[in-house]
């Protein structure tokens, strides 16, 4: 092929293409003539781009400059074609572009993770690692190991979820298994937060569901006593809520720890009711018995514990008032957590 036949080979190819690109009455046929002039490998204007390499030299300058040419004017007749087909609808009524357009959903994260992210970022800055464990487990990890006595309403069926067909099996209704088996794994000092869900055989209500998450932590050392945990948990409030806020320890029983105490702050829950006293979590000396379980010698080491669930810590943060909000996925209650 000669400069000249390239050149009217190129002339005739750009008036194929207005013929055919304006015959195209619906996507899919364009799609069609697009394949038919620009496919990769049988399209006419890649086949006629191939031979360019083959003119003579002198003549591969002039070619190139056509078959560019040509390929702009094949891409503004396909695009101007593709516009037209897609302003109206499959029915061939006209779309009304004056509608303003759908705003993209911007993820986020949920507001229960929110606060789990923020209390793992505080305890690690103190030290703490954070250790998982099974959601099912045995009665011996989630009650045994942990001093409950075994005539204690927890371990009821209308307490406990048990799995069918092992007596033994159930649905950790804490994560202070994840304690046992750390302290089976690894020797004093230990120092863990664990996190997760857990589950429990309440209603589903404005106050209670019966999955939800839970967050632990626990230190095992020579030498602890309560007054590093008042410590390290007042610290926590305030870096969670702000440095103004403030924490007392009511008595409280527990079988895992004794002492034990719950931890209520003053916060304000922005209802209009101004700051008042709420209750995060329960906490105390990990019980002598607790430790004698995974051979531990409670008379050397002593620890502390707390236990504290996430998803109530974001209704005081955020101020929302039904539990349940946390569980149904509503794009409009979650959008307000969207950055």
């Amino acid at each position: 092929m000669t400069l000249a036949e390239f050149i009217a080979a190129c002339d005739a190819l750009e008036a194929d293409a207005e013929r055919d690109v304006a015959s195209a009455g619906t996507l899919d046929e364009w799609t069609e003539v697009r394949n038919q002039l620009v496919g990769r490998k049988s399209g006419r204007l890649t086949q006629l781009m191939a031979y360019v390499p083959t003119l003579a030299p002198e003549e591969r300058r002039a070619a190139g400059q056509a078959v560019n040419a040509l390929k702009s004017a094949i891409d503004t007749l396909l695009d101007s074609r593709q516009a037209a087909l897609t302003s109206v609808h499959s029915d061939g009524q006209p779309r009304d572009l004056t509608l303003p357009a759908r705003r993209p959903w911007t993820g986020a994260r949920h507001p229960t993770s929110i606060v789990i992210e923020d209390i793992v970022a505080i305890f690690r800055t103190l030290g703490f690692t954070v250790a998982l464990g099974p959601e099912a487990e045995w009665d011996w990890y989630n009650f045994g190991a942990l001093n409950f006595p075994p005539n204690h309403p927890a371990l009821d069926m209308h307490d406990t979820l048990y799995l069918q067909g092992n007596d033994a099996a159930l649905l950790r209704t804490h994560t202070s298994p994840v304690q046992i088996r750390t302290l089976q794994q690894y020797d004093p000092p230990v120092r863990i937060l664990a996190p997760g869900n857990v589950y429990r055989h309440d209603m589903f209500d404005a106050t209670h569901a019966p999955v939800f998450a839970q967050l632990e932590g626990m230190v095992v050392d020579e030498g602890v006593s309560f007054a590093d945990l008042k410590a390290t948990l007042a610290h926590f409030a305030k870096e969670l809520f702000g440095d103004a806020t403030k924490t007392r320890f009511i008595p409280s029983h527990f079988p895992f720890t004794e002492p034990s105490a719950q931890v209520e702050v003053s916060v304000d829950l922005k209802d209009g009711r101004g700051p008042r006293w709420i209750e995060i979590m329960g906490s105390g000396l990990i019980h002598p018995a607790v430790l004698e379980a995974v051979g531990i010698d409670s008379e050397r080491y002593t620890g502390w514990a707390f236990g504290m669930g996430p998803g109530r810590i974001a209704m005081a943060r955020y101020g929302i008032t039904d539990i349940r909000l946390l569980y149904d996925s509503d794009v409009r209650f979650l959008r307000q957590f969207a950055g």
